[in-house]
């Protein structure tokens, strides 16, 4: 029996798939490898053409470098490729360093705005690495279906006619340059803003590649001078707000526990709140510290206190007062700093400064069910931290605690000692040390 070829071919599955799969999975690819599926088969050649997510990272540019030796076509090679595109763009990445920068020119970027204005962009981020600022341009407050939005060492400036975004969700930004009147008029125009993240310095530095990661940003020739202050009453006009994230040596004016205090009561979806005090731990007196607050707060369910310097007496009052007025909050994070760097010769942390004696008429219990500790340094202060927590949490299950790694191995094991010492009001808590 003769069996015809087309009969015994093989069908080609992924290519019958429906155009919205392949776009996925397009998606799902680095652009350059996107595009070379281009040269699989005649029916794969405009394949490409189909994207939806576009991700010119630092991936991308190095690429260009070290692959195609393209580093001065960097903004023609995107020009082409946007032209090229066939249906809505849902997310798109660009990096930009002083390298690529100097291969552009501001009519480059605005019409790359331009094109993702009309293309209903949902998803945009936007990176400028060093040198001056980015000035965005003026296109990108035409797209109104911005759900969310990363800028990271910009200057945002809306036009005045500008009525805000009212998609947007999400708001994350790093040394951004604005005048500060506009920055509160600019996320009050965000009516389902949820997700607002203004930690200038930790979190620009954790969107770098980690060979940026030992220079300062002043050594990178980045301004941070001129970055806009904003005031805690702003964000308090954005009430949808569920995440809040912000560096406390980025509000104006000088910040207080009275006023952290009032933005919290004012945000009733607030459920998660990450102080950043970093080049912060002047601003705090120490009679500010010592005031009880006694307003509860049910909705904020995880507080996390970064680059805050447990070794310091003042720090540490701050860090239990904001534990002891939020008593609701289930999942603690710190993590605390001290450059030992600037002590080459004396790695020993600093000496107490409060007293560390529990006070049982001030203790009041706490809802906390996990807790993590990051460069902790096996201070004493750190001990006392822990031992209130352990006394005041009846229902923790975790408390897990990374230490410094300059922490020599007798000082780990001194460290280690003290905390089996302490009492545990729950029965199940676990202390994991590392």
């Amino acid at each position: 029996m003769e069996v015809k070829e087309s009969e015994c071919a093989v069908e080609d599955v992924i290519s019958s798939m429906p155009d919205i799969v392949i776009t996925h999975i397009l998606d799902r690819l680095p652009v350059q490898d996107a595009v070379k599926t281009g040269i699989l088969s005649k029916n794969w050649r405009f394949k490409w053409t189909m994207l939806s997510r576009l991700v010119f990272d630092e991936d991308f540019y190095l690429y260009l470098i070290l692959k195609t030796n393209y580093e001065s076509k960097f903004g023609r090679i995107i020009s082409r490729l946007l032209l090229h595109l066939r249906g809505a763009i849902t997310k798109f990445v660009l990096y930009i360093d002083e390298r690529c920068y100097s291969a552009l020119d501001d009519e480059d970027i605005a019409s790359w705005f331009s094109f993702l204005s009309r293309k209903g962009v949902k998803d945009l981020t936007v990176t400028k690495t060093n040198g001056e600022p980015l000035n965005l341009p003026s296109h990108l407050f035409s797209c109104l279906e911005l759900k969310h939005l990363k800028l990271f060492y910009c200057r945002l400036d809306p036009p005045v006619d500008f009525r805000g975004f009212p998609n947007l969700l999400s708001l994350e930004s790093g040394l951004l340059h604005f005048e500060s009147s506009k920055f509160g008029e600019f996320i009050t125009q965000c009516p389902l803003l949820e997700i607002l993240n203004m930690r200038y310095r930790r979190f620009f530095l954790d969107i770098l590649n980690t060979r940026y990661q030992r220079h300062s940003l002043e050594e990178m020739g980045m301004d941070i001078i001129s970055v806009g202050k904003v005031k805690l009453a702003e964000i308090a006009n954005a009430a949808n707000i569920k995440i809040l994230s912000v560096s406390l040596c980025d509000t104006v004016p000088t910040t207080t526990f009275s006023s952290i205090f009032q933005l919290v009561g004012l945000l009733p979806k607030l459920h998660k709140l990450n102080l950043d005090f970093v080049r912060c731990k002047d601003k705090f007196a120490e009679v500010g510290a010592k005031k009880r607050f006694l307003t509860t707060h049910p909705c904020l369910k995880t507080l996390t206190l970064s680059t805050i310097d447990l070794c310091d007496g003042i720090m540490l009052s701050c860090a239990l007062e904001l534990i002891r007025s939020f008593p609701n909050v289930q999942t603690l994070e710190i993590t605390a700093t001290r450059d030992w760097d600037d002590y080459p010769n004396d790695p020993t942390p600093a000496a107490a400064t409060c007293s560390l004696d529990l006070d049982n008429d001030t203790m009041g219990l706490l809802q906390l069910q996990s807790a993590a500790f990051t460069q902790f340094k096996g201070s004493e202060n750190e001990v006392y931290l822990i031992k209130y927590l352990l006394a005041c949490s009846p229902f923790l299950k975790k408390l897990a605690v990374k230490l410094h790694f300059l922490l020599g191995p007798d000082e780990e094991l001194i460290f280690a000692r003290k905390l089996l010492k302490l009492h545990r009001a729950s029965p199940i808590a676990e202390i994991k040390l590392s």
